[in-house]
C-alpha cells in the first residue's frame, strides 16, 4: 500500500499533470470557445459576482455534469475534446477538479491560477450580484 499523501503533496501531483493558466489566457481561450465552469459555492457568487458566459457547476456534481457519456450531463458537455477551465475561488480545489475531469476523458480540463480573485484581480469582466 502506498504511503498517505498530504493535500499539499496531492494537490502538486495533480498540477504537474494540468497545463495550468492564467486569467488573461482563460478570457482568451473563453472568446475561442473553451468552457469557464465555476464551481464556486453559492456565498461566494452571490459576494463577489459571476463570470459571464462561465458554466456554474457546485463542485460536488462537477464530474455528472460534465461527462460528456453520462446521463446527467449539462448540454454544453459535447465532447471529450472541449477545452474545460475550472474556476473556483482561488485556484485550490480547481486543480483537484480539473484531474477529476481529466480521469473521465476529458484531455483538456485544466484550472485557472489563483480562481476567481485572479480574475476580477486583473480586471477581466464580473457580473455583480
Amino acid at each position: 500500500m502506498d504511503e498517505p499523501l498530504s493535500v499539499d503533496e496531492l494537490l502538486e501531483r495533480v498540477r504537474s499533470g494540468l497545463d495550468r493558466i492564467g486569467p488573461r489566457e482563460a478570457f482568451d481561450a473563453a472568446a475561442q470557445g473553451a468552457l469557464l465552469v465555476d464551481i464556486r459555492y453559492a456565498a461566494l457568487r452571490k459576494r463577489d459576482g459571476l463570470i459571464p458566459g462561465a458554466l456554474v457547476v457546485e463542485r460536488n456534481e462537477l464530474e455528472w455534469r460534465l461527462d460528456p457519456q453520462g446521463s446527467h450531463r449539462a448540454p454544453e458537455a459535447t465532447g471529450h475534446g472541449l477545452r474545460t477551465v475550472v474556476i473556483c475561488n482561488e485556484g485550490y480545489a480547481s486543480s483537484l477538479a480539473a484531474a477529476s475531469l481529466r480521469q473521465l476523458g476529458l484531455y483538456r480540463a485544466t484550472d485557472l491560477i489563483g480562481g476567481f480573485q485572479a480574475w476580477r484581480a486583473a480586471g477581466l469582466p464580473v457580473d455583480r450580484p
